[in-house]
């Protein structure tokens, strides 16, 4: 790593009652960001690390995954989640549960997811759309929260498509529901994750509305970051799939928010130990077993660009103790430089955008939709 000092450290980031020293929050991505990769990346640098993405519904009713999902590490002192709804009713009682039985202090509400199922029975970002039914929705949220000092914010996509946008709207309503934030992933719910986010709309957001503007999309290192802040007056920064076999993303994006430039290049020795520490902590809090089995996700992203071959590969996708892992570890050449052609390329899932968003029938004809009531699923694993 190399460093050197800069003029204008960053004052962090406030939400409400919650101070982060680096204003940079990791977004919940499902079956991902669990205790253990949170207490992974949280070793690395400062930051906001909100917890998988959990149903209102499913907590109210003590559906049994959604509770299990709701597990923190010893060291995690500001408890984050990320709640899914589209019932005022269920996502005030969801709110009150997780500030009174399990102290969290942070809660987002997701109006960003893009799949299809979500969607199609007008949750995720589909439902911003109804602006009357969005602004019921985060009032309760708050209301709920209010009494235990637990600020309430929200994220978001710029709209349904780009004939349907729905950004600016649900800014100032957050604001005027006592939202203390709000975050903008600058694409479509039709782009999915395809193209290229949209900073400018990140940047008329941040002018249209009081309360702090987080930017969200295509954040691939900790320049881009600085690059997005600088750009469009974001008090701060979502990052999702640029992490993904890279937690020490967040060592560069503290260091650079603190002033200096940072471009952290792991030799393959560097990245297996990480590696190794991943699985630790998931077997930790999972068992050896299960551990192991959530580790194989990882393994993908950890070697991007390296020479790991397909056997290699393989073999580590089927790991199944942490000997075994050990094993195979030791067979990699720990010089390896890191593949920098790498650096700022795009991880994880891409996709293409789709010609048409899937929706409720009658969708688009009522933009207010107070009165609509929509049925609540109690499991939904995804995000935005």
């Amino acid at each position: 790593m190399t460093s050197t000092a800069a003029t204008s450290p960053a004052p962090g980031l406030s939400l409400g009652s919650v101070h982060v020293d680096t204003p940079v929050v990791l977004a919940p991505m499902a079956g991902i960001t669990n205790a253990a990769y949170r207490r992974l990346c949280a070793e690395q640098g400062a930051g906001l690390y909100v917890c998988e993405m959990i149903t209102s519904r499913g907590l109210v009713e003590g559906d049994q995954h959604t509770r299990d999902m709701l597990v923190f590490d010893e060291l995690e002192t500001v408890r984050s989640v990320q709640l899914y709804g589209t019932d005022p009713i269920y996502v005030g009682k969801a709110a009150e549960i997780l500030c009174a039985e399990y102290g969290v202090a942070h809660i987002d509400l997701n109006f960003g997811c893009p799949v299809p199922k979500v969607t199609r029975k007008g949750g995720g970002g589909a439902l911003p759309w109804k602006r009357g039914l969005l602004g019921q929705i985060l009032e309760a949220a708050v209301a709920a929260a209010t009494p235990y000092d637990v600020p309430v914010t929200m994220k978001t996509r710029k709209g349904i498509d780009e004939d349907h946008l729905t950004y600016l709207d649900a800014g100032r309503i957050a604001q005027e529901s006592g939202c203390a934030a709000i975050a903008l992933h600058g694409r479509t719910v039709a782009q999915a994750y395809s193209g290229e986010a949209d900073w400018d709309a990140i940047a008329r957001l941040v002018d249209h509305v009081d309360i702090p503007v987080l930017g969200n999309g295509d954040i691939w290192e900790a320049a881009d970051a600085l690059r997005m802040v600088e750009q469009t007056g974001a008090a701060g920064v979502v990052v999702g799939r640029g992490c993904l076999g890279r937690p020490w993303l967040f060592r560069d994006l503290a260091a650079a928010f603190a002033g200096e430039q940072v471009a952290t290049l792991p030799t393959l020795g560097e990245v297996t130990g990480m590696m190794r520490r991943h699985a630790e902590l998931l077997c930790q809090h999972m068992g050896e077993e299960r551990g192991c089995k959530e580790f194989r996700k990882h393994v993908s992203w950890y070697l991007k660009g390296f020479a790991a071959g397909g056997e290699m590969r393989r073999s580590l996708g089927l790991v199944d103790s942490l000997a075994a892992l050990d094993a195979l570890l030791a067979e990699l050449d720990p010089t390896e430089p890191f593949p920098v052609q790498e650096l700022g390329t795009p991880r994880g899932r891409q996709g293409s955008p789709r010609n048409r968003v899937v929706l409720p029938e009658g969708w688009l004809e009522d933009a207010d939709g107070s009165s609509c009531r929509l049925q609540e699923d109690a499991v939904e694993i995804t995000g935005g």
